[in-house]
């Protein structure tokens, strides 16, 4: 399947993004797997995985898109989304046919930038890049670099965004705007109708995560909220 072919197959649909916190019990790749399943059977045009083996697990039984992501913690950076070129080749020796990665607009390790890092995922993984951003800066910066797809995925998880609250409509309506590379919506997709509002605004597609797989969390919310007051 031809990189355009796989993007096309996300127009106007939902993807699911099936994670789990690393302590959850759900967080097994069997769980997962069936967490994405249950999205493709009831009409998801792909999923979004974190980890190597949680996208080897997957890939064996779903055929649609996978966008994969491996999520690091480097001592002294704050970007975690695919950090580094070895851990996007793992992600797509798994079998990711996208490959999500942290493009804002913070320092790296290894100075490797988002542009080198781009570049030697089309050339020597031969994947598709979805450029995860937090700003309109950095998403010119990835599309300028050759990002395939650009997420809206890190508004309001970085320092500059940290004060403004997930779904990123404002920022998702500039890029829209403003670039020719599809754009994703991602974050704080909390209902149907918000994504709908979210393609009626010019996503490409919608990735929805906790709302839909995010047992823990929402299981949290629902606890804290009926817990009594002290």
């Amino acid at each position: 399947m031809s990189g355009n072919s796989i993007i096309q197959k996300l127009e106007g649909g939902l993807v699911v993004s099936c994670q789990a916190p690393v302590e959850s019990p759900m967080h097994q790749p069997q769980v997962i797997t069936a967490m994405a399943e249950a999205a493709i059977n009831q009409g998801a045009v792909g999923v979004r995985l974190d980890t190597p083996a949680h996208v080897k697990a997957v890939r064996q039984k779903v055929l649609m898109p996978i966008i994969g992501l491996w999520k690091q913690q480097i001592p002294g950076f704050e970007v975690y989304i695919t950090p580094q070129f070895h851990h996007a080749a793992a992600i797509a020796q798994a079998g990711a046919d996208i490959i999500a990665i942290d493009a804002t607009l913070r320092s790296r390790p290894n100075q490797e930038t988002v542009a080198t890092l781009i570049a030697r995922i089309h050339t020597e993984l031969g994947k598709q890049v979805m450029a995860d951003v937090d700003t309109l800066e950095a998403a010119i910066a990835a599309a300028d670099a050759g990002a395939d797809l650009v997420g809206t995925t890190l508004y309001s998880y970085t320092p500059d965004t940290q004060y403004l609250t997930p779904p990123g409509f404002d920022l998702l309506t500039e890029l829209v705007e403003k670039l020719e590379v599809p754009i994703i919506c991602e974050g704080g997709i909390a209902s149907a109708q918000m994504a709908k509002q979210a393609l009626d605004r010019g996503a490409y597609a919608v990735v929805v995560g906790t709302a839909i797989t995010g047992i823990d969390l929402q299981v949290k919310a629902y606890t804290t909220a009926l817990s009594p007051k002290h």
